[in-house]
C-alpha cells in the first residue's frame, strides 16, 4: 500500500466533500427557525426516540405491505453500511500500515476480530442482494413498483436515470472489490507461508474465493489485491462526494431530518404577529425559499424520490396536478439553481431585479435568464393548482420513510396567497365571509346554530355550567340536515348512558379549521381566541369535550394549545366505546348486514383513532365488518373533503376529465360488497354521499354514522316510546 497515494486520496476527497457540505449548509441557513422546535429535555428525548425508531430502526421500511421488497432491500443495505463503515476506516489505515487492524482489536487471530470479519462479509452480501433487488425494481420492472398497481396505473413511482445506475454500480462493485481484496490477501499469505488456503467460518465468502484463486501467480494475486483494496477504499470516498449532489444525500441528512421532525404534525405551526408582518411587508406564509424553515430545507435534501408519497396521495391518483414528490423536487431544484444568485450575484442592481420578481405573475416566454431566477415560488416554480389540490390528508407524510412534511409547506404557500396576494379560489370567498359573519362556512344565521336540538331536551352550558362533559356540536351538525341526525343520535346515546353533558348553543362558533387549512390564518386566530375565551369562561379546561367532527377534534386538541386553550377532547366514537366498555351502553338488538368503515383522515392519521369505531360495530350482533384491501386504517384513502376541499370545486384532472376523489374512495368501499358505509365524520358523509351519487348507488347503499348504527342496536325502552 502507498501512504502518499492514500494521503492524496483522503485529502482531495475530504476537502471536496467539506466544500460541498459547506455549500449545502449555507443554503440550509437561509431558512427561518422552526416554530415548534426547542431543546427542552422532553423534546430531545422524544426526538432521540423517533430517530432510533425511524432512522436507525427503519420502522417504515419494515412494514408488511406492498412496498416490502424495496423496504427489506433498503434495510439490508442500511445494516451493511453501518457494519462496513468500520471496515472502510480500517482500509484507510492500511494505506499507511498494511496490517492495520485497530491495534489487534479486529485481528482475525482473536474472537472479536473473527466475529467482525464474519459480520462484515455477511452484511456485504446483504448489500449486494439488496442492491440487486433495487436494480431489478428499477430496470427489470422499469420503475413501475407502485404501492397498488390497480390504483396507480401507468404512473411509475421511481425515476429511472443515469444516477441510480451509477450509484448501484458503485455499491455492488465496492462489495465485490472487498471480497476480492480479502481473498487475494489470504491467497498471498498462504503462498508466503508455504501452505494452502484453509476455509474459515469467519470468512465465509473470501476464504472459498481464496481457495479458488490460490493457483494464480503471485503477480496476478498482487494486482487483484491492490485493485480490490483501492477500488473499495477510494470509491467509499467518491461515493461520499456524490451524495450532496444526488437524492442519495439522504444517507447523510436522514438522521438530522428525523431528529428535527414536527412532534405534533396534527397541528399547524402558529404564525405570530400577522398584522405586523404585513405592515413591514414581510411574508405571512411561504413566499420564497427564505421563508422555509430549516427543517423544510432539510426535507428537500432528504427526499429519496421513492414516490410513496405520491402513490398514496388522493390528488395524484385522481390525476390532479399535485404530486408531493414532484413538489419537493421542484423546490429542491429551485434551491440548487438559485445558489449563485443567493451568494455570488447579489449586486445592488440584481437585488432590485430580484425584488421586482416577487410580484412577477408568470415567467416570460422562454423562461428566466440566469440572473432573473424568480424568488416568488408561485406561480413560476409551483403551479397554483398544486397547492389547491391538497386535501391535507397527510397520507404522504404517513408513508414517507424519512419523515418529510408536506401539509405545513402547502398551507404556508396558501397563507401567502390568501392573506398577502388575495389570490384564492373564488368559492372560498363565500366560505370566509360565512365564517367571519355568522361563524359557519355556509353563512347561515348564527342564531340558528342550536335549532337542531329543538325537542331533544338538550341542556345548555349557560344553564348547566357544572356539566362534566361539553358536547361540541360543530358547524356541520348544527346546519347540515344529514349531520343533524348524527347529533341527535349522539345526544340520545349520551342521555341513555347518564352522561352529565351540555352544549354551548349559540355561544359556539366555527373552530376555524376550514379557514386555517385554506390559508386564512388571521381568520382562524380570531375564531380561536373567541372560542378559547368562551371555553375557559366555563372552565372547560377541567372538563371533557366530546365531538363527532374529527376536524373540530383536531383543532381543539392539537391547535388551540398554542393559543392558551388546553382541553381533553375525545371523538364521539372513542367516548361511546368507553361507555360500552363500562356497560353504560349495551347493544342488545341485532343489526344485520355487511358493513365497511371509512377512516376519516383527521380521525385516523391525525389523531390515531382507528379501533374505537370498529369495536363499536363489532359489539353489535349481526354486523359483518369488512375492510378495503390495502386502503384502510393508516393507508385509508381520503374522502376528498379535507383541507377545505369540501367547500371548493373539484379540480379537473391533467387530461381535462373530472375524476373526483370522493368517487374513487366510494368505489373502493363498494368493491368490498358492503351494503352500509359507516363513518365518523360529517365532512366524509357529505363527500361519500357525493361519491354515491356519481356511482348511482344512492338508493341501494346506506351511509351512516357509527352513532346512528348503535342507536338501532340499543333498546331504549320507555325512553324510545317517548
Amino acid at each position: 500500500m502507498n501512504p502518499f497515494v492514500m494521503t492524496l486520496v483522503l485529502v482531495s476527497t475530504l476537502a471536496f466533500f467539506s466544500w460541498s457540505v459547506k455549500r449545502r449548509f449555507r443554503q440550509l441557513m437561509i431558512g427561518v427557525a422552526d416554530p415548534k422546535f426547542d431543546w427542552s429535555p422532553e423534546q430531545v428525548f422524544e426526538r432521540t426516540k423517533a430517530t432510533l425508531i425511524y432512522a436507525f430502526g427503519q420502522k417504515k421500511m419494515a412494514k408488511k405491505d406492498s412496498y416490502q421488497p424495496a423496504g427489506v432491500a433498503h434495510i439490508m443495505i442500511f445494516i451493511g453500511f453501518q457494519v462496513l463503515l468500520l471496515n472502510s476506516l480500517m482500509l484507510w489505515g492500511r494505506g499507511y500500515w498494511p496490517e492495520f487492524d485497530f491495534w489487534g482489536v479486529l485481528s482475525t487471530n482473536n474472537i472479536v476480530g473473527q466475529g467482525y470479519s464474519f459480520a462484515k462479509e455477511a452484511t456485504a452480501l446483504l448489500v449486494v442482494i439488496g442492491a440487486s433487488v433495487f436494480a431489478y425494481l428499477r430496470f427489470g420492472k422499469k420503475g413501475d413498483d407502485s404501492g397498488d398497481p390497480d390504483e396507480v396505473q401507468d404512473k411509475p413511482r421511481m425515476t429511472v436515470g443515469l444516477e441510480p445506475k451509477i450509484i448501484l454500480g458503485i455499491i455492488i462493485t465496492m462489495m465485490l472489490a472487498d471480497f476480492l481484496y480479502v481473498a487475494a490477501h489470504l491467497a498471498l499469505e498462504a503462498r508466503a507461508n508455504g501452505s494452502d488456503v484453509h476455509l474459515a467460518w469467519y470468512e465465509p465468502i473470501a476464504s472459498p474465493l481464496a481457495l479458488v484463486m490460490q493457483s494464480m501467480g503471485w503477480d496476478a494475486l498482487k494486482v487483484i489485491e491492490h485493485a480490490g483494496f483501492w477500488w473499495h477504499a477510494s470509491f467509499v470516498l467518491i461515493f461520499l462526494n456524490i451524495l450532496p449532489y444526488t437524492k442519495h444525500f439522504h444517507i447523510l441528512t436522514v438522521i438530522p431530518n428525523v431528529f428535527a421532525l414536527d412532534l405534533n404534525p396534527a397541528g399547524l405551526p402558529k404564525l405570530d404577529d400577522i398584522e405586523g408582518r404585513m405592515e413591514r411587508e414581510e411574508a405571512v406564509g411561504i413566499r420564497g425559499l427564505e421563508d422555509l424553515s430549516y427543517s423544510h430545507i432539510l426535507d428537500l435534501y432528504t427526499c429519496t424520490e421513492c414516490g410513496r408519497c405520491s402513490d398514496n396521495c388522493p390528488a395524484y391518483i385522481t390525476d390532479k396536478k399535485l404530486s408531493p414528490k414532484h413538489l419537493t423536487l421542484a423546490l429542491r431544484n429551485h434551491l440548487y439553481s438559485t445558489e449563485d444568485v443567493m451568494f455570488n450575484g447579489a449586486t445592488p442592481e440584481k437585488e432590485e431585479e430580484l425584488d421586482a420578481l416577487h410580484t412577477t405573475p408568470a415567467a416570460p416566454e422562454g423562461g428566466y435568464f440566469e440572473s432573473e431566477i424568480p424568488m416568488s415560488l408561485l406561480p413560476s416554480i409551483v403551479h397554483p393548482d398544486v397547492i389547491w389540490a391538497c386535501t391535507s390528508c397527510r397520507a404522504c407524510e404517513e408513508q414517507c420513510p424519512v419523515m418529510i412534511s408536506y401539509v405545513d409547506k402547502i398551507v404556508g404557500l396558501r397563507r401567502q396567497q390568501v392573506m398577502w396576494e388575495g389570490d384564492f379560489p373564488t368559492v372560498l370567498g363565500n366560505t370566509f365571509n360565512g365564517i367571519e359573519s355568522n361563524g359557519n362556512p355556509w353563512n347561515i344565521s348564527k342564531m340558528d346554530r342550536a335549532k337542531w336540538s329543538d325537542g331533544q331536551d338538550v341542556p345548555f352550558m349557560k344553564d348547566h355550567p357544572n356539566a362534566a362533559v361539553l358536547y361540541w356540536v360543530g358547524c356541520a351538525a348544527a346546519y347540515d340536515d344529514r349531520a343533524k341526525k348524527v347529533a341527535r343520535a349522539t345526544v340520545k346515546l349520551l342521555k341513555h348512558a347518564g352522561v352529565d353533558f351540555a352544549i354551548l348553543g349559540t355561544e359556539e362558533t366555527c373552530t376555524g379549521d376550514p379557514a386555517r387549512r385554506a390559508g386564512n390564518e388571521f381568520l382562524f386566530q380570531t375564531l380561536a381566541e373567541q372560542n378559547i375565551e368562551t371555553l375557559n369562561g366555563y372552565g372547560v379546561d377541567k372538563k371533557t369535550i366530546v365531538t363527532a367532527c374529527p376536524h373540530c377534534l383536531n383543532t381543539l386538541a392539537n391547535e388551540y394549545p398554542d393559543f392558551g386553550g388546553k382541553y381533553d377532547v375525545v371523538h364521539h366514537t372513542a367516548f361511546i366505546n368507553g361507555l360500552i366498555a363500562r356497560k353504560k351502553l349495551v347493544p342488545t338488538k341485532p343489526v344485520t348486514g355487511k358493513m365497511v368503515f371509512h377512516d376519516s383522515c383527521y380521525l385516523g392519521r391525525y389523531n390515531d383513532v382507528y379501533e374505537a369505531p370498529r369495536e363499536i360495530l363489532q359489539s353489535i350482533e349481526g354486523i359483518e365488518l369488512v375492510e378495503v384491501p390495502y386502503w384502510n386504517k393508516e393507508k385509508g384513502l381520503c374522502c376528498g373533503g379535507g383541507g377545505a376541499q369540501v367547500f371548493m370545486e373539484e379540480q379537473h384532472s391533467t387530461d381535462g376529465e373530472m375524476k373526483p376523489v370522493a368517487k374513487k374512495r366510494t368505489l373502493q368501499l363498494l368493491d368490498t360488497g358492503a351494503k352500509t358505509i359507516a363513518s365518523g365524520c360529517p365532512f366524509c358523509m357529505v363527500m361519500l354521499n357525493d361519491g354515491l351519487t356519481k356511482t348511482e348507488k344512492v338508493e341501494e347503499i346506506e351511509q351512516r354514522d357509527v352513532a346512528e348504527i348503535l342507536v338501532d342496536a340499543i333498546d331504549f325502552g320507555a325512553e324510545a316510546a317517548e
